[in-house]
């Protein structure tokens, strides 16, 4: 089994390469061995499709971290298997603007050519949504503004009793083909623009266009777990295709508003719990807060502040993998402000107890300080010790 070169080397170039780089060299390459440009020269086709195959992984950030990673095995059956030229033109119709075909003149490699069949655009509208609502999914209703077929022409943008023509300068196929040096560039025609219809009497209503813009409203399900700039695609509901191919899509874009008791980490939610010095010291059951509503949580005694509870299964589920994630309960122990006289005469007595039996924790940090500050007993007595044997 013959051993594949590496991708860089067949782009040639950096792995530390940008995409703009990486779509620069294919560029380069598909024009170097284009098989318009090499006729009698039968390993150029195979040198092309190394190319593209090599341009499919680098191209494309997942494929290319895989790449990186594990080689060739990381990438194995993830790129298309080209059948011919052809395939490859459609494929990667966007890299020169317009198609690959139209770049090289590909699509008049099939009899004649065929036009290119385009989308609808897609459209976009903003969805925000409280926590609880992202957390548990909830049905929202949109307003969005598209534009739909013309109610008057039925989208052809023609006059009533009138129909569009075939375009004499393109011949119908929406692309004309012009000579640059030794390649055919196949670029949209400019007289039908692609559509490879003229209207003679436009339509009164959309002037021609086929279309009208319409306030689309409707209700959607946002699924539960969605988080902050994610998107809801909702098929078909784009706008309509210039050449009756399929509608666009219709993008839901959610942000999900800040909470005031939680903050969200991916799938772990997180609440700052205050307790007070008696609870943290003492130790206490205490009710929390969730998203399904209270929950007990043992504190045990000699609590500090900064530690962590977690509280299993209360965060907030993934959309793709319907895992749940964990509230993590940060404890922060509270110092009051104000004190009675009562309190006041019950913490002097603690901390006069306190003085009397300080903890090992203490004792230590208080050793360290003491050194920081006062080095020089120390450093004077081994000092002392030195002369002595000197002497």
């Amino acid at each position: 089994m013959a051993t594949k070169t590496c991708y860089y080397e067949v782009l040639k170039v950096e792995r530390t390469a940008t995409k703009q780089q990486v779509d620069r060299a294919y560029r380069k390459l598909a024009i170097k061995y284009h098989p318009d440009s090499n006729r009698d020269d039968e390993s150029a086709t195979a040198k092309f499709k190394e190319a593209t195959e090599a341009y499919e992984v680098l191209s494309d950030a997942n494929k290319r971290a895989r790449y990186d990673q594990y080689g060739h095995a990381g990438v194995e059956g993830a790129t298309q298997q080209y059948g011919d030229v052809e395939d490859i033109f459609e494929a990667f119709g966007d890299l020169f603007g317009g198609g690959f075909g139209d770049f090289f003149g590909g699509g008049s490699r099939r009899g004649g050519g065929r036009r290119r069949v385009r989308r609808g655009a897609d459209v976009r509208c903003d969805v925000t949504l409280t926590l609880e609502e992202a957390a548990r999914g909830c049905h929202k209703d949109i307003v969005f503004r598209r534009r739909v077929s013309c109610d008057t022409c039925d989208g052809s943008g023609a006059a009533a009793g009138s129909e569009p023509v075939t375009c004499t300068m393109c011949g119908g196929q929406g692309q004309v083909i012009q000579s640059a040096g030794i390649l055919r560039v196949q670029t949209t025609c400019p007289t039908c623009k692609g559509a490879g219809k003229q209207i003679g009497e436009p339509c009164g209503k959309c002037r021609g266009t086929g279309t009208q813009n319409e306030k689309a409203e409707m209700n959607v399900e946002i699924p539960a777990g969605v988080d902050d700039g994610m998107r809801v695609r909702l098929q078909g509901e784009g706008e309509p295709s210039p050449d009756g191919g399929p509608n666009g899509d219709c993008y839901c874009f959610i942000s999900v508003k800040e909470h005031n008791l939680f903050k969200r980490e991916g799938q772990h939610l997180i609440l700052q719990m205050p307790i007070s010095y008696a609870q943290a010291a003492l130790g206490a059951t205490i009710n929390v807060p969730t998203l399904d509503g209270p929950h007990e949580l043992t504190v045990p005694a000699g609590t500090q502040t900064g530690h962590v509870f977690t509280v299993r299964g209360q965060g907030i589920v993934d959309p793709r993998s319907g895992r749940t994630g964990d509230l993590l309960v940060q404890i922060f122990i509270e110092v009051p402000k104000k004190l009675s006289d009562k309190q006041q005469k019950l913490l002097r007595e603690l901390a006069e107890l306190d003085h009397d039996s300080v903890l090992p924790e203490r004792t230590s940090f208080l050793d360290k300080l003491r050194h920081f500050f006062d080095p020089e007993p120390e450093e004077a007595s081994t000092g002392s010790s030195d002369t002595e044997k000197d002497s």
